[in-house]
């Protein structure tokens, strides 16, 4: 293998594939990036078998090839040695005694192979009925719902990301017992077969951020144990997780004893303020209370002090509540809200808190209230 080419470029698509290969792994050869060269172009892939990503390089945007073929090296050492180099053209070589040379006009590097038999086979293959976003939308509904998802390993079903599709409804929800995030979309070509997958919420936190929101699609192939993402000159597989995802549709009420309307921005600076008086030990807790058409928001630590914050809103029934709850859970739930205006739905003291954009039913927001009246 040898062939010529431009920092930049072969950086750009290092930053992807580095991002498969994991440090912790005790399996050397997945600490590893493939590359493989055609005279098509430059393919990089990494894999940790829990995700695996492609990206591939045409031959129209690399200077020179002079020789084909195929070698493992290490991920962290490729990735730091080009990362480092200056932004010109980089020689990269096969040479005797299996090392890798890569060398620019005043700095060379020899790097070790591994053996390339070694190297997982990663059946990337695509099914015959993707499903086909946009993926400024799929970008909006990952950042809707993704920070919902668990992070304890006792239930490995609520560390993923859960996609249901039925005909041409699209929903993805994510809860970690506590609250609950879920987006519902239509698609443009409907499904044959109904879809209900868990897609573990890092790998889709890691496709997340190669994504730029732009107008074109990402594609998505669902398998029975596996899903591939393909957009731009990138492909993603990650496994599934195994498991029955609760049925979410349950927990969230239908009808409401309250309804309370008020100013997104407003609401958030008060909370956001309110909870610098609040602590991890005691789950981050602030009360609300309503009282006629104003609310008050406060936290208290003796030790420290107290918070209370005021504001208007519109209330459809005389009735008032008070009402505790998660000042962490209610901020990461009205970041994913892009409005004016929200309404917070609440059926008592102790029954699930619905927070919606005002005008647009696709995302729903619940929090469970802490118990403290």
């Amino acid at each position: 293998m040898k062939f010529l080419i431009k920092q930049d470029i072969l950086l750009e698509n290092l930053n992807y594939v580095i991002k498969g290969v994991s440090s912790k792994n005790l399996i050397p050869i997945l600490n590893c990036i493939k590359f493989e060269l055609t005279n098509e172009g430059l393919s990089l892939m990494s894999t940790d078998n829990d995700i695996a990503i492609k990206t591939f390089i045409s031959n129209n945007k690399i200077e020179k090839i002079e020789k084909l073929g195929s070698v493992v090296v290490s991920g962290k050492y490729i990735y730091e040695i080009i990362r480092k180099l200056p932004n010109e053209l980089i020689n990269i070589e096969e040479v005797v005694d299996s090392k890798l040379y890569i060398y620019t006009e005043n700095s060379s590097f020899h790097l070790n192979f591994n053996k390339i038999e070694e190297f997982p086979n990663l059946d990337l293959k695509e099914s015959k009925n993707p499903i086909i976003l946009n993926k400024t939308i799929f970008k909006n509904i990952i950042n809707q719902t993704i920070f919902a998802t668990s992070n304890q390993e006792s239930r490995p079903v609520l560390t993923g990301i859960n996609i249901k599709i039925s005909d041409d409804i699209f929903e993805c929800t994510a809860t970690d017992s506590y609250r609950l995030a879920k987006k519902i979309i239509k698609i443009n070509t409907p499904v044959k077969e109904q879809i209900n997958i868990i897609i573990p919420s890092k790998n889709i936190n890691e496709i997340n951020k190669m994504l730029f929101a732009d107008e074109n699609d990402i594609e998505i192939h669902i398998f029975n144990n596996k899903v591939i993402f393909k957009f731009d000159n990138i492909i993603v597989l990650s496994r599934l997780i195994n498991g029955t995802y609760p049925d979410t549709s349950k927990l969230i009420p239908t009808e409401f004893k309250i309804r309370m309307c008020v100013n997104l921005e407003e609401f958030y600076n008060s909370i956001d303020r309110a909870s610098l008086l609040t602590n991890e030990s005691e789950k981050n807790t602030i009360k609300l209370e309503s009282n006629k058409n104003k609310i008050t928001i406060f936290s208290n630590i003796p030790e420290i002090g107290k918070v209370e914050e005021t504001l208007s809103i519109e209330k459809d029934v005389a009735e008032d509540i008070k009402i505790a709850f998660s000042s962490k859970y209610m901020i990461e739930a009205l970041r994913s809200l892009e409005c004016e205006t929200i309404e917070i739905l609440l059926n008592g003291e102790i029954n699930p808190i619905i927070i919606k954009n005002l005008n647009d039913d696709s995302v729903i927001q619940l929090i469970l209230p802490i118990r403290t009246y």
